[in-house]
């Protein structure tokens, strides 16, 4: 029989990795604790850890992939994607510029994002296909995800950043989106510029192949999670291009094709 992590090994990640996000400190990897394999142990400790902040007064927004591209794969040292959750304090779109005090070693990429018009929840696994999930689209939207790491140095395995809430922080969305019926994600090009100097590049194509494949591969496992797309949510559906370090007083600018050009300025 395969080996079942304990609640008290979960708990201890969990406080680890909440100590860290807390004291802004980072901490040694939970795979000591939780193996590099136990992929429902590591989304075990990132659902308490959603929890925790739930009970503390915050609210779901909707979902996020992470390493969906293959730049990123080979940063982050992982070779699938994943997904983590999207908390209303997460959403600094309307701040600037944007305090960095709640992040411990944060990195910028740029995305395309899925503001979704209708629930994706259908009887059957096989149902969910790229025409239910772009028809559940309302809008496209630009996007600056800042993730984040609580793990030092980001030494990490795959374990390590699905139970840090896939290695989120905070994220930007422009308000101006596009409707699917005339906006086709995986033709979009990206060019990120910090301080005016470009400091990653990317397109549609690099995100699983299409943005959309990486939608309809999210609602595929939030289906198996029993926890399905919502109306409403709002998706990340995953960098374009490498991700980038920044810091206080960066202007960041995200150049995707199809949108005005998403700004972001930041502060300690």
């Amino acid at each position: 029989m395969p080996v079942v992590t304990s609640p008290d090994v979960i708990s201890a990640a969990v406080e680890r990795l909440d100590q860290a996000q807390t004291t802004r400190v980072p901490c040694a990897a939970v795979r000591d604790l939780i193996g590099t394999d136990d992929l429902p142990a590591a989304y075990a400790v990132q659902q308490e850890l959603v929890e925790k902040r739930l009970s503390a007064g915050a609210r779901v927004v909707g979902r996020k992939i992470g390493a969906t591209s293959e730049a990123v794969q080979r940063q982050l040292g992982v070779d699938q994607p994943d997904f983590g959750y999207l908390l209303d304090d997460m959403d600094v779109s309307l701040q600037s510029p944007i305090s960095m005090r709640t992040l411990v070693q944060p990195r910028v990429e740029a995305e395309v994002a899925f503001l979704m018009r209708r629930p994706v929840a259908p009887a059957t696994e096989d149902e969910i296909t790229l025409e239910l999930v772009s028809q559940a689209v309302e809008t496209a939207l630009p996007a600056l995800e800042i993730v984040d790491s609580r793990i030092e140095n980001w030494d990490i395995t795959f374990t390590d950043t699905v139970a840090d809430n896939a290695s989120s922080g905070l994220f930007v969305v422009g308000d101006e989106g596009r409707s699917l019926d005339d906006f086709t994600p995986v033709d979009v090009e990206m060019s990120l510029t910090i301080n005016g100097e470009v400091r990653s590049s990317g397109n549609g194509a690099a995100c699983l192949g299409d943005p959309l494949e990486a939608l309809r591969w999210l609602a595929v496992q939030c289906y198996r999670f029993g926890d399905p797309l919502q109306a409403g949510h709002l998706v990340l559906s995953g960098a374009l291009g490498p991700f980038v370090p920044f810091a206080p007083g960066d202007r960041v600018e995200a150049s995707i094709s199809g949108f005005e050009t998403l700004v972001a300025e930041f502060k300690e």
